[in-house]
C-alpha cells in the first residue's frame, strides 16, 4: 500500500504564493508520474500539473507562467509552487501518484485565494 501526505495548503491573498509538498510512502516498488489535481466546489477534479520521472512536465493553460511543478525521486515527494494565485485558483488540490501500476490520490489540501 502506499500512503501520499500533502502538506502546504492555505489562504492567501490574490497575487500571493504558496507551495504545495506530497510525499509518497509505503511499500513502493515502482513510481511514474506525479502530478497536482484541483476541484471546485461543483466542479470535475482537473488537471493542474504533471511531472514525469525524467522530469518532463504538463501544465493547465490556465496556470502556465504561474505554477512550476518540480518532484525529488530520492525523497518521492512532488512538489508545486504556485505564483500570482488568483480566487479562480481556490480549490482543493489533491496529489496523485503512479506507483506500483497503479493510481494514488492524496486527501486533499485547501488553496483559497481571496481579498
Amino acid at each position: 500500500q502506499v500512503q501520499l501526505v500533502e502538506s502546504g495548503g492555505g489562504w492567501v491573498q490574490p497575487g500571493g504564493s504558496l507551495r504545495l509538498s506530497c510525499t509518497a510512502s509505503g511499500t513502493i516498488l515502482s513510481i511514474g508520474s506525479m502530478g497536482w489535481y484541483h476541484q471546485a466546489p461543483g466542479n470535475e477534479r482537473n488537471l493542474v500539473a504533471a511531472v514525469t520521472v525524467g522530469g518532463a512536465t504538463n501544465y493547465a493553460d490556465s496556470v502556465k507562467g504561474r505554477f512550476t511543478i518540480s518532484r525529488d525521486n530520492a525523497k518521492k515527494t512532488v512538489y508545486l509552487q504556485m505564483n500570482s494565485l488568483r480566487p479562480e485558483d481556490t480549490a482543493v488540490y489533491y496529489c496523485h501518484v503512479f506507483a506500483n501500476w497503479q493510481n494514488y490520490w492524496g486527501q486533499g489540501t485547501q488553496v483559497t485565494t481571496s481579498s
